[in-house]
């Protein structure tokens, strides 16, 4: 059964991607459960960080469930419907106040990219093969996806890579940005799960006013909610947190931020 399973681990919101007999593809149904468990987790107040990770270490996630394209995706509407499920889920994870890191092992192609590259931060094992395969499936690809690649990669990669099709592997990807790091596959896990409780030991609202300001200064002058990240930095500076933070360094501690 494809799924996305959801978990609950301390101050972790696991979202492990689950179809073994297609590599982890991804199922309209499983789109949708994505932007349904990010928006779960914005309101769980003890929740500080979304880690994404593909069942088993074969795959992470290998693109679309193709064989629901003749169902899903063969008129119009259907191919509108199938974007508004994908994008929806892309934006979710993007815009989430929460960081979003993403554990890569093995094959992560297409709509598998497209999550990666929503999340804030990335990690792969180095023998992790990636690909945009659309040009050899037919198939247009979304302003949202593509400006995405854009945005985190630049326009000569994302162009190589679109009209290729060609696959890499996780120590070309973090060459090219498409990670952050990539590790031997028997220490990505461990190393990843150093990284992820660093985070979750972090200032929510910092983190919160940080992701904001980034999303905003990848926007187009005119498109920018300056305000918006005015205000949420000076919550940070009105916050029980931001107290918190000076006693712990006074008291050469580690501080126990409470995200208020």
């Amino acid at each position: 059964m494809a799924v996305v399973h959801v978990e609950r681990d301390g101050p972790q919101v696991r979202l492990i991607f689950d179809n073994p007999e297609k590599r982890n593809a991804m199922t309209l149904g499983m789109w949708r459960t994505v932007a349904d468990a990010v928006g779960r987790a914005e309101q769980d107040p003890e929740a500080r960080v979304i880690v994404l990770r593909g069942a088993g270490d074969k795959a992470f996630v290998s693109g679309a469930d193709i064989s629901e394209f003749e169902t899903q995706r063969s008129d119009p509407a259907g191919v509108s419907a199938y974007g508004d499920a994908v994008r929806a889920a892309q934006r979710a994870l993007a815009e989430t106040r929460l960081p979003v890191v993403s554990v890569i092992h093995g094959v992560c192609f297409g709509g598998g990219l497209g999550i990666i590259l929503s999340s804030d931060i990335r990690y792969c094992a180095r023998d992790a093969r990636f690909r945009m395969p659309a040009a050899r499936l037919g198939l247009g690809y979304a302003f949202d996806g593509a400006k995405q690649m854009v945005d985190r990669i630049g326009a000569a990669r994302a162009a190589e890579l679109f009209l290729t099709a060609r696959i890499f592997d996780g120590s070309e990807a973090e060459r090219m940005g498409v990670v952050h790091q990539a590790f031997d596959a028997s220490d990505l896990d461990a190393r990843a799960n150093e990284m992820i409780e660093m985070i979750a030991g972090n200032a929510p609202l910092t983190m919160a006013a940080a992701k904001l300001a980034i999303r905003q200064a990848c926007l187009s002058d005119g498109q920018r909610d300056v305000a918006a990240v005015d205000a949420a930095v000076q919550a940070c500076f009105e916050s029980e947190d931001y107290k918190e933070g000076q006693r712990a360094f006074r008291e050469k501690r580690a501080p126990r931020f409470q995200g208020r």
